[in-house]
């Protein structure tokens, strides 16, 4: 990955997986222990940001957290899952568009799960399922569970030339103004699922709009058994559970609690919710009502333009 634009590159790391991208009903990029980007073969996944060593018990999001640490005053923040590929010009059409959209706002955010990218004879090869938007929405049937606010989500493609705002995010391919690592700071007490919901949901309090972008030029390589790779290990398979003190299921009973706490309005300082919007707003927004723990046809199909 080159970019002519000052961008800090924020990896994802740990390990961990669930159905929620684009239309393969429905994948999530899995996040993992490199800044592993732009391969040009199945073999070399090159590391482009010294980071630390993410440790197989954290979860993906202390690492994140870690690594956000290293923002340096660069003029653009990208967050990416590894095992990512690129358009040519990637870095030049994703300012232009940030630029486009960020008149007029508190800050915008450029997110979505990418199209798939697969390996054929060792070459990546694009397999999109749109050249328009990956719009965010519940996954069909999704309703809440009575213990715990978590969400499924996916890509739904959309057929436009225009950017489409959004209700939720990619936590693995996210762009946005560098003072988005200053201003939303990672929160190191959520483990790995409510992460996305968490971000939204301070984005939106805070005034920051999330945006759907059309013709996203970065490609995921799902750990789906069609990506030509060989199948890659989750954060909570037994033999990574084996090498940490606490399971991976008390560590997920803790973040479904966080979770929880930020969207009831939990003081948490700069891990909570802002006062520019309220969680009654996202609810109209979005259709979904963390409060009264209800989902409206909104949940389920994609915004308006943006």
């Amino acid at each position: 990955m080159r970019s002519r634009a000052r961008v800090h590159a924020g990896p994802g790391a740990g390990h961990g997986t669930s159905a929620r991208g684009p239309a393969l009903r429905h994948l999530r990029p899995e996040p993992r222990p490199a800044a592993a980007v732009a391969p040009r073969s199945a073999g070399a996944f090159a590391r482009q940001l010294p980071a630390h060593r993410p440790g197989l018990c954290t979860g993906s999001l202390l690492d994140r957290a870690a690594t956000m640490a290293l923002y340096d005053g660069e003029d653009w923040f990208l967050q990416l899952d590894s095992h990512m590929d690129f358009d040519d010009g990637w870095d030049e059409r994703l300012v232009a568009q940030a630029e486009a959209l960020q008149a007029g706002r508190p800050g915008v955010v450029i997110s979505s799960y990418p199209n798939a990218f697969a390996f054929e004879h060792g070459l990546p090869v694009r397999r999109s399922v749109t050249q328009g938007v990956l719009a965010h929405v519940l996954k069909p049937g999704t309703q809440f569970d009575p213990q715990h606010p978590v969400l499924a989500f996916e890509a739904h493609p959309v057929d436009s030339e225009r950017p489409l705002r959004g209700f939720h995010l990619g936590a693995g391919c996210l762009f946005a103004p560098g003072r988005f690592a200053l201003a939303f700071p990672y929160d190191p007490a959520l483990y790995f699922h409510g992460e996305e919901q968490a971000l939204a949901a301070r984005l939106f309090t805070h005034g920051w709009d999330i945006v759907h972008m059309p013709a996203l030029p970065i490609y995921h390589l799902y750990n789906d058994g069609a990506s030509g790779a060989p199948p890659r290990p989750l954060h909570w398979d037994q033999a990574h559970e084996a090498k940490r003190s606490l399971s991976w299921w008390t560590l997920e009973q803790r973040s479904r609690a966080r979770l929880a706490a930020v969207l009831r309005g939990d003081p948490l300082g700069v891990y909570g919710l802002g006062t520019v919007r309220t969680m009654a707003e996202y609810a109209a927004l979005s259709g979904i009502d963390y409060a009264a723990r209800t989902l409206g046809p909104q949940a389920y199909r994609p915004l308006p333009p943006a």
